[in-house]
């Protein structure tokens, strides 16, 4: 029998362990286990609810567990609220319940509940005299129209969470994540018709303004002649870096169908004489040469290690000495952050069937294989919503 704290070690026949290794803590594990055993204590419980200075943050424990029992509660509410465009009813002035109800056509009382509750999210605000506003929350996701696009698309990725456990089981099963993303699972993505990319084309267009933002200001596209993006589907970054650097050359490459759309988009922007696109395979074909800078945009974390690295080196490839590589995406272990890329985005991608959220090293060391020096994380307003990785050939 294994003693409690000792280590099995077998040989690689499987037989049973010849011996055992003591497991010797560590003061952080000593430390952790102390304290966990102080918090599920019920007297320490009742201690430090009751003891001012620590009374504060017992509550604000408890208020963040029961977030984490609630979040699923608050994702509904935010997906009536974006379904019913109860946003945009309250943006000009506030309104009763009565006359939300009878415009979301909602019997009185399920109204008050969902309008209550929106309140208790900030997504709205209550008057003294009873009328329904705008909350801080509410007003925020207004003016971001990507954010209530992601709202709306998130219930995909709940229907493939109904059982946890289930899904985390089955990691190879196909999921209604993994029919969406089209090209994730397809063996030949260049051949996909409009139809197949057309719905994940709209809504990285819609979610693309918050990001580019992010990308445009923290990184100086000055000293560039030439912009190359690669993924960029239909062309909202290309377009937004192109309005604001005026002498930037502009090329993009995606998938045959995807750069069709491009297409249209930049034209209708007014730089069809600026930017090229190309369509094919950025695994398979050759990616187009002239670029000094090279940008992914949310394409990296998409893919597997395999197909990551195959990409990073086709890039680096097209590149010219002394070219740049510009990657943005939300990362793995970003403090303050841990949430989106720990947490979020390993499991969306988990539910796609490609990819995952890697670290700034894990992605530097990845970039050094394919050839690239020089690696350096370039800081962002808003890392819940992307980090930058720059590196140069």
């Amino acid at each position: 029998m294994t003693r409690r704290g000792a280590i099995p070690i077998a040989d690689a026949s499987g037989a049973p362990p010849a011996k055992e290794i003591p497991h010797v803590s560590s003061l952080a594990e000593r430390w952790l286990s102390i304290r966990n055993r102080l918090l599920a204590n019920p007297r320490f419980q009742k201690f430090a609810s009751s003891t001012p200075g620590i009374r504060t943050i017992a509550r604000g424990k408890a208020r963040a567990v029961f977030d984490l029992l609630s979040g699923f509660i608050y994702s509904q509410v935010l997906l009536a609220c974006v379904r019913l465009d109860l946003f945009r009813l309250l943006e000009k002035q506030p309104l009763t319940l009565e006359a939300i109800a009878a415009r979301a056509n909602l019997p009185l009382d399920p109204a008050r509940r969902l309008l209550d509750a929106a309140v208790s999210l900030d997504l709205m605000c209550k008057l003294k005299d009873g009328r329904y506003g705008l909350g801080m929350n509410g007003a925020a996701i207004l003016a971001n129209p990507g954010i209530a696009a992601m709202v709306e698309h998130n219930a995909i990725l709940y229907s493939d969470l109904a059982d946890p456990v289930d899904f985390l089981r089955h990691p190879d099963r196909e999921t209604a994540l993994s029919r969406y993303w089209a090209y994730a699972q397809s063996e030949d993505p260049s051949k996909l018709p409009d139809e197949a990319v057309r719905g994940y084309s709209a809504l990285m267009s819609a979610s693309q303004p918050l990001v580019a933002s992010e990308i445009l200001d923290a990184y100086p596209f000055q000293n560039h002649k030439c912009l190359l993006d690669v993924g960029g589907g239909e062309g909202r970054f290309l377009c937004s870096a192109g309005e604001r650097y005026t002498h930037l050359a502009l090329m993009m490459f995606d998938l045959p169908a995807v750069a069709a759309r491009a297409q249209k988009n930049i034209a209708a922007n007014g730089l069809a004489d600026r930017a090229q696109t190309f369509g094919g395979s950025f695994f398979t074909d050759e990616l187009p040469i002239g670029a000094d800078i090279v940008t992914l945009v949310r394409i990296l974390h998409d893919h597997d290690d395999e197909k990551a690295a195959q990409l990073l080196t086709n890039i680096h490839r097209s590149l010219p000495p002394g070219g740049h590589l510009l990657i943005a995406e939300p990362l793995a272990e970003t403090r303050g952050a841990e949430r989106m890329g720990d947490a979020y985005f390993a499991f969306y991608l988990m539910a796609m069937r490609s990819g995952r959220p890697r670290s700034l090293g894990t992605i530097e060391n990845m970039l050094r294989r394919s050839g690239f020096s020089d690696v350096r994380a370039v800081p962002t307003r808003v890392p819940l919503q992307t980090s930058l990785i720059v590196a140069q050939t």
